[in-house]
């Protein structure tokens, strides 16, 4: 069995990760998921599998993910999100992958759903991130939220066949709920940067995010679910700079 670790941080996603933790069976003797304080049972459904189940505290994504990361028994690390697995022709590829040398990462391609709707454009089409990589070479930052990986010079990027299974959402509600979370965690990250809500942005930029996922990057191609998805990230574009607003102006009182 190949020589690496699948490393999930989650919170609350008992509808999803049964399926996820599914799709990653026979893959690695090593699959840490890093609970962050879940109400809703997927501890329960967790234990099902045969996998370590960590429970700590959230401190952000970056900072949460290296934590979980540091868990894992293997330096080769598989990064997932508790709502994505994978398909049949990834699965293969990571069952032949064989270590050439550290200082590689792969890049893999995303399906991502919105219910059962595969989204074929707008922001969610030509999806793709790094998540293999070894963590002696590559680690996460420390952002709160849009956390990134911090590649060295001379890291070789690689692809992997196959896809990841994203299942961007459940349902609306839980989608409205996602964004105003991101939306106010992005607005203190860029608070902490020193970034400024300006006219144009507060007022122009949800419209142009419109515009670009929906018409520039045929989001309409995708039908209610493409419109949806692009007025949502346009009302979190809005949340977004609202609240960097907000935080300015209580940071001069």
């Amino acid at each position: 069995m190949a020589e690496f670790s699948i490393v999930i941080i989650c919170r609350n996603e008992a509808f999803a990760i049964a399926k996820t933790l599914q799709s990653l069976q026979g893959l690695t003797e090593d699959i840490v998921v890093y609970d962050n304080g879940s109400t809703d049972g997927t501890q329960q459904v967790v234990k099902q599998f045969n996998v370590q189940l960590h429970e700590g505290s959230w401190e952000g994504f970056g900072k949460t993910k290296t934590k979980a990361n540091n868990l894992a028994k293997n330096d080769w690390i598989l990064s997932l999100d508790a709502d994505e697995g994978i398909d049949e022709e990834l699965k293969q590829s990571l069952l032949q992958w064989k270590p050439e040398n550290d200082a590689i990462v792969y890049d893999i391609l995303f399906k991502n759903f919105l219910g059962n709707q595969y989204l074929k454009y707008g922001e969610w089409g030509a999806d793709h991130h790094i998540r293999f990589f070894n963590k002696k070479i590559v680690h996460w930052d420390d952002a709160a939220v849009h956390e990134q990986l911090v590649l060295p010079a001379g890291v070789t990027i690689k692809k992997l066949k196959g896809y990841v299974l994203h299942q961007t959402m459940k349902d609306l509600p839980d989608y409205a709920v996602k964004m105003v979370k991101y939306a106010m965690l992005n607005a203190e990250k860029y608070y902490i940067q020193g970034k400024k809500a300006s006219w144009f942005k507060l007022r122009l930029s949800p419209g142009f995010t419109f515009f670009n996922y929906y018409i520039l990057k045929r989001g309409f191609l995708d039908g209610y679910a493409g419109y949806v998805c692009a007025r949502m990230t346009a009302w979190y574009t809005f949340l977004k700079y609202a609240r960097l607003k907000e935080l300015q102006q209580m940071g001069k009182e």
